[in-house]
């Protein structure tokens, strides 16, 4: 997929609207053209720095070298500090917080362009968990440099310059992972890995099911149709998930469903009734005693303090610094 940009979702042309969330995909004008695009943020197009809430249905790999402002993922802000990292994994949510000369390189792909390197899925999911990562003057010159490489022989499309892009991903994944970062609280999207990434077939398991957890349909999703969906039993699925996570299926399931809840809260204007529809309840009530129970606040009072609640201290405040208290 060369020469393309993030298309926006259906029936909103990407801004947001009655419909809650604006979702963007990769525009793939053949069956067989590269799930793979890499650009600076004006050749990629304006949604690469959209300052509304959003997500996407792939990978983005965003590369500052310069501007100010802020970066919001999920329930989280981010102050620019260039050079910088950022992972965004297919189901979060994120946007551009007053930025102004914002410079660097996106990196957009889908899980089907990591076919040399499958188990890269599971990094990445763990590296979205950190989002931001600063770069040390080492790591920043060797970042820029493999980035470089990525978008020449993007642009070259010379001979074998798929499994080119391929093993410089790859390698540029591989050394994101081994940045320094505060351990990040656990979210429902991505929870904590064995050390390294799985290769047996019950670690497989383990990150399949997180990743579809991560999905935008990831809050729907019910431990049987997850097994289902795998190709395994309940059981198995539940032994191999509690081994490679601590948690048991049904306990990441409805930690997702409340991830997904507080972003649909804080991030569109859909009612609570509307919210309580799209993360799996057909009766609201029971679902704003499902939210209280989970997060110590009602869906109305999450909302009202801009995600700021003191029972939930694991998540940042998504409030700008300028914000009031």
């Amino acid at each position: 997929m060369r020469g393309t940009t993030v298309l926006p979702g259906e029936g909103n042309n990407g801004e947001p609207g009655e419909e809650g969330m604006p979702t963007h995909r990769l525009q793939v004008p053949k069956p067989n053209a590269l799930p793979f695009a890499i650009g600076t943020f004006d050749t990629i197009g304006p949604m690469s720095r959209a300052p509304f809430p959003h997500r996407h249905t792939f990978y983005e790999i965003v590369h500052v070298t310069g501007g100010t402002g802020g970066h919001v993922v999920d329930l989280s802000r981010f102050p620019l500090r260039p050079p910088n990292l950022c992972v965004i994994a297919p189901g979060q949510v994120h946007q551009w917080d007053g930025v102004t000369g914002l410079e660097g390189q996106v990196i957009l792909f889908t899980d089907d362009f990591l076919v040399d390197h499958p188990a890269d899925r599971y990094v990445l999911r763990t590296l979205a968990r950190r989002s931001w990562l600063d770069l040390p003057e080492g790591a920043a010159e060797a970042t820029a440099r493999l980035v470089a490489d990525l978008d020449c022989e993007y642009r070259s499309g010379a001979h074998g310059f798929e499994s080119v892009l391929r093993a410089l991903l790859h390698v540029l994944v591989v050394r994101a992972a081994r940045l320094p970062a505060p351990r990040p609280p656990v979210t429902a999207s991505a929870p904590p890995p064995h050390e390294g990434a799985p290769h047996s077939r019950p670690g497989s398991v383990a990150a399949e099911f997180v990743t579809l957890l991560g999905t935008p349909e990831g809050a729907l999703q019910s431990v049987r149709s997850c097994a289902d969906r795998l190709g395994v039993s309940v059981s198995y699925l539940s032994e191999v998930v509690k081994a490679s996570t601590g948690r048991t299926p049904g306990e990441l399931i409805r930690q997702t469903r409340v991830h997904e809840a507080k972003r649909l809260l804080l991030r569109t204007e859909l009612s609570v009734r509307q919210v309580a529809g799209r993360v799996g309840f057909g009766d609201p009530a029971y679902f704003c005693r499902f939210f209280r129970r989970e997060t110590g606040a009602s869906p109305g009072d999450f909302r009202r303090g801009g995600g700021d609640i003191h029972h939930d201290h694991r998540l940042e405040s998504i409030a700008g610094p300028s914000s009031p208290a």
